[in-house]
């Protein structure tokens, strides 16, 4: 069995998709893709700043456009394989595992960025990470100045989210034994703040046709394996105001053992947080299409 990992937001950057426009088909996709979803990735990807590209409506499709690139070269039909997406890669991961077309999870994606950017307008959030510590102290700190986890990333890593202010009184008084790094994202996601962008979601989820997957889907709620379509997209509408579980993402594919792990383009931050959890499973970083070359020599 191989697994493949899908990034969320804050893994993008300047000109990223240029690499991958060398080929036609890729091109014709993004073009597609960017009619279904009203948004001009080819610009987004290729001239866009990083201003732009950081805004939630433009990162997110983005992100799930051009993880959908590797669809047509990986061997999915030949080959099991256990799909993960952390926060909106599991939009990509979804489509990856078949519970959703590739061009209705871009159009989802561009759906999600615009409904949580209009909720980020409504209070002044943000979020940080915090690196070290143990999970239980970092969360009790949390609660003691009206902060949420919003991510357990495993390896050491919790983002807390909240208010503006809380959020500054943890980076000046984080808990002991940690380091708290300020994210560069418009406010807190995945937490009750967010119930406004759910709703929107909701809306444009039941607007697509799910289907049961041919490979199953760990889910970011708990990461248990889904594998029916209705179910994924309950969990995927929910996922917008609880905590992403990548930790236990991480736990139940340690399981399975997988003889590789591929980190979907850009594939850096996942490939960072798989390698700290399980520094001995084998993992390709793709970043670029010329990173594909290493499958061949694994014998995918």
């Amino acid at each position: 069995m191989y697994a493949l990992l899908t990034p969320g937001q804050g893994a993008q950057f300047p000109r990223m998709l240029r690499p991958w426009l060398r080929d036609p088909h890729a091109v014709d996709l993004l073009r597609s893709w960017s009619r279904t979803a009203d948004v001009d990735l080819v610009h987004l990807g290729t001239k866009a700043g990083t201003e732009e590209i950081a805004r939630t409506e433009n990162a997110q499709p983005l992100l799930v456009a051009q993880a959908l690139l590797l669809r047509d070269l990986l061997p999915l039909t030949t080959t099991r394989w256990i799909m993960a997406g952390h926060s909106v890669g599991e939009l990509a991961a979804a489509a990856f595992a078949g519970a959703l077309a590739p061009e209705d999870a871009v159009s989802l994606a561009r759906a999600r960025g615009m409904a949580m950017a209009q909720a980020c307008s409504l209070a002044p959030t943000t979020m940080a990470a915090v690196i070290g510590g143990t999970p239980e102290s970092i969360v009790s700190r949390l609660h003691e100045i009206g902060l949420t986890a919003a991510n357990y990333n495993g390896a050491g890593q919790v983002v807390a989210a909240g208010l503006i202010e809380n959020v500054n009184r943890l980076k000046q008084d984080p808990p002991k034994g940690t380091k708290v790094h300020q994210l560069s994202v418009a406010g807190a996601f995945h937490t009750s703040y967010m119930k406004p962008a759910r709703a929107e979601f909701e809306r444009a989820a039941d607007r697509i046709r799910f289907h049961d997957v041919t490979h199953p889907l760990l889910s970011n709620l708990d990461g248990r394996l889904v594998t029916n379509g209705v179910e994924i997209r309950e969990r995927l509408i929910a996922q917008l105001t609880v905590p992403v579980r990548w930790d236990l993402c991480l736990t139940t594919l340690g399981t399975f053992s997988p003889e590789l792990v591929v980190a979907a383009p850009p594939g850096r931050v996942m490939t960072g947080l798989m390698t700290r959890r399980f520094p001995d499973l084998r993992t390709l970083c793709v970043q670029t299409p010329k990173d594909l070359l290493a499958l061949s020599r694994t014998g995918v």
